[in-house]
């Protein structure tokens, strides 16, 4: 196994950076990892190791602004929601150069199933599995979530966001610092019924685009991303052929997963096992 890491040139000048996980014997299968927010590459590596030694021809990257995809510091990042959504479709393009024979899988973790929405090269997956991908609107959350949601768009992030001129997560022991235009934008969306629709322009907009097969999946217990919220997305993929599993832990043996359980170690032997002969099966 090989790692690389590459540094990809983007439009807005932010460039970004991914990790390439090269296997010795290639299955000709390629998977694409894109993140949560704020969530480190490194996060996912375990995972994409996994996947390398079985053949598969892995990336991983840092959003702009995250990680080793900092540039000039998160808070000279111009970056918003939809550049993210370029950055994965940058991926995807640099991927398809790499081994055009390969098929792409397009594993999404909570945002990054949103982003596909933007991804103008998103035709370029051949399959898509999102992995607590969700909508973040404040009022399809339930007890005391829904409160803390509201509050967290409306309270948290513009004033944190004023006072720094970027959004401190880690002081907040949340996530990685993320741009302040998309913490502005996350805002938005998380207070409309529609969430990102409510602002999408038609054409930036690439989800009649999505036909691929989708494995869609929720976990009990994920207080981010809610079974209804994970519905709230899969019924926008109207041309794909949609597979949604909201998974109990008691049924597969497995100890709770919640919204960041999945990429963990743990799960090889469930979870990621899962995973592997979907991905076989529809390939």
């Amino acid at each position: 196994m090989e790692q690389k890491v590459v540094e990809i040139e983007q439009s807005n000048k932010h460039s970004i950076f991914t990790t390439q996980f090269i296997p010795k014997n290639s299955n000709a299968k390629s998977i694409v990892i894109s993140s949560a927010t704020g969530v480190l590459q490194s996060y996912y590596a375990n995972f994409a190791e996994y996947f390398c030694a079985l053949g598969f021809t892995v990336y991983t990257f840092d959003y702009s602004g995250i990680g080793l995809s900092h540039g000039k510091g998160v808070k000279n990042n111009t970056s918003n929601l939809y550049d993210w959504a370029s950055n994965q479709a940058s991926i995807l393009r640099f991927a398809k150069s790499k081994n055009p024979e390969h098929k792409i899988t397009l594993i999404t973790h909570s945002i990054g199933g949103q982003l596909i929405a933007f991804n103008k090269n998103i035709k370029l997956a051949d399959f898509i599995i999102t992995v607590a991908s969700q909508s973040g609107y404040w009022n399809l959350f339930k007890g005391l979530e829904k409160p803390k949601m509201f509050l967290f768009w409306n309270a948290v992030i513009p004033i944190a966001n004023s006072l720094y001129g970027y959004f401190p997560a880690r002081k907040l022991k949340l996530f990685e610092n993320l741009p302040k235009r998309v913490a502005y934008q996350w805002r938005v969306w998380g207070n409309r019924k529609n969430y990102f629709l409510y602002t999408a322009k038609k054409e930036d907009l690439h989800l009649d685009s999505i036909t691929c097969s989708i494995k869609v999946l929720s976990f009990p217990n994920d207080a981010f991303a809610p079974k209804q919220t994970v519905d709230w997305l899969s019924k926008l993929f109207t041309n794909a052929k949609v597979e949604r599993l909201h998974l109990e832990p008691e049924v597969l043996n497995v100890p709770d997963i919640g919204h960041f359980g999945f990429f963990r170690e743990r799960f090889k032997t469930s979870l990621w096992l899962i995973t592997k002969e979907w991905i076989e099966s529809n390939t």
